[in-house]
């Protein structure tokens, strides 16, 4: 505790890469990493159980219903214990579950293992932004677009590295070689944790999802942000095959444009942020975004749509960080509970939204749902006002 106390001393007199944000960067990585992982896996899964694709798709349903179940809970159980206790137990919990969903051979042990997988994951997902929440408090600074930075980064080596290993180690190889990665990686952490402890007050607040609006609000935000990169995420490809007519190599670049400049735009977030404050970053964001994905919709030709996915993932970067950290900077709400509520709107976007692109691109065009998409970004700017409490980061650290 002493080297907590220390490190947010001098964290406060102008440190700017501390202990305690290096383990909760680590944290992000790590859980990038699993997912990521999971990625070039998942033929192997669908394989193993001989799924259809409809089958699989119900899979990748369980694993969205899994997240939104275990969110909220680990939300409950921050309010109680604070984010350092939670984050450990869920990150133990979850990193096995890439061994688990290896191992299955029948569907009902699949739909467990998948649950789990994205449960788990979920719950320590929720964790380690309450807990970039707390170190940013006790920094005076942001830090939260970097530490999602760190989760884009970890998702990279995770899918970039998971066919190879496949491959030559197998499934099973490839699974323990993640998941000790992780626990490896888990353990240089673990010690660096910002230990917090919820106030008396929050000790005593109910463990159940809050009545204010306000949460709920910026849960919206989140929403909004994510389904535009769940769009791009699954039919940017398909965007550019079918209607723009780009070879097969070349539609591979719509997700890659997007979240090089989202990557890129992540780790410069946090010092544009502190010098711009959350709101007016935000309104710039969502301009971008909603430029981007008009350009990107109406666009003549591969180029030009490219150009637009990566305005879009430049505006996109930050969006979602800054609707994290005012969710868990809500005055009087438990930073747990608020998150619990901001991150399950938000990835209910990211994991739903897709299939019901789909479903309206069959009756219309992909190029018109990316131009409708864009909208979003219009409600967004109308509630830019309240990110003002992700500008709590900058009070005195509790």
């Amino acid at each position: 505790m002493a080297e907590t106390i220390n490190d947010t001393n001098a964290a406060s007199k102008g440190g700017y890469f501390t202990r305690t944000r290096a383990a909760v960067s680590l944290l992000f990585f790590v859980n990038g990493l699993m997912m990521g992982a999971w990625a070039p896996k998942i033929p192997v899964f669908a394989k193993a159980l001989s799924l259809s694709e409809a089958d699989l798709g119900v899979m990748l349903f369980v694993f969205g219903i899994g997240s939104l179940v275990m969110m909220p809970v680990a939300g409950m159980q921050i309010a109680r214990f604070g984010s350092s206790v939670v984050v450990q137990a869920a990150a133990l919990l979850f990193i096995p579950t890439v061994i688990g969903i290896t191992l299955v051979s029948s569907v009902p042990a699949g739909v467990v293992a998948i649950f789990l997988f994205g449960g788990l994951g979920g719950a320590m997902d929720v964790a380690m932004n309450a807990n970039a929440v707390e170190v940013e408090r006790s920094m005076r600074r942001s830090i939260m677009s970097s530490c999602h930075a760190f989760w884009s980064l970890g998702g990279l080596v995770g899918s970039a590295t998971g066919g190879f290993l496949i491959a030559h180690v197998g499934p099973m190889g490839h699974a323990l070689l993640v998941a000790g990665l992780g626990v490896l990686l888990f353990l240089v952490a673990r010690p660096m944790i910002l230990a917090d402890r919820p106030h008396p007050a929050e000790r005593r607040e109910r463990t159940r999802l809050p009545l204010s609006p306000l949460p709920w609000l910026i849960g919206i935000i989140a929403l909004f942000s994510m389904i535009p990169e769940g769009a791009i995420l699954d039919w940017g490809a398909l965007y550019l095959g079918n209607e723009l007519s780009a070879s097969t190599a070349l539609s591979g670049f719509a997700f890659a444009a997007f979240s090089l400049a989202m990557s890129v735009m992540r780790f410069a977030g946090d010092l544009v942020r502190d010098r711009l404050g959350a709101v007016l970053t935000l309104r710039l964001c969502t301009v971008a975004s909603f430029v981007g994905l008009v350009i990107a919709g109406q666009a003549p030709n591969v180029t030009i749509a490219l150009i637009g996915f990566g305005i879009a993932g430049i505006g996109i970067s930050n969006m979602v960080p800054i609707a994290f950290s005012a969710g868990g900077n809500i005055s009087g709400l438990a930073p747990g509970i608020g998150l619990s509520v901001v991150t399950s709107l938000g990835y209910s976007g990211i994991l739903f939204a897709p299939s019901v692109i789909g479903f309206i691109a069959e009756y219309t065009s992909l190029s018109t749902v990316y131009t409708a998409v864009s909208l979003l970004n219009l409600v967004v700017l109308a509630m830019s006002g309240l990110a003002r409490h992700a500008d709590r980061v900058g009070e005195a650290a509790h």
